[in-house]
């Protein structure tokens, strides 16, 4: 099922820091869906995608979006990650 989900890169913010934090970006899901604040960050094994967070009343940071495919995921992060570097 995950490979029929069009997904596309609305919005792609590059941030010129020298911290861990690499951009922004925002992508549409089907053209239905909307999530807005996916973080690309640089990590020990390079380049990785987090999805948006909320911190909590516990002082600890949450996901407020949850994939649950690892194909998917995959393929989201493949996706923002490609864009980025093309930018």
């Amino acid at each position: 099922m995950e490979d029929n989900i069009n997904v596309n890169v609305e919005r792609l913010y590059k941030l010129e820091s020298v911290g861990a934090l690499k951009g922004f970006a925002d992508i549409s899901i089907c053209n239905s869906i909307t999530v807005k604040g996916l973080r690309i960050v640089s990590g020990k094994k390079g380049l990785f995608v987090s999805m948006p967070q909320e911190l909590g009343k516990d002082g600890k940071w949450h996901n407020r979006v949850i994939v649950n495919s690892d194909s998917l995921r995959d393929k989201l992060t493949e996706l923002v990650l490609s864009a980025f570097q093309d930018e």
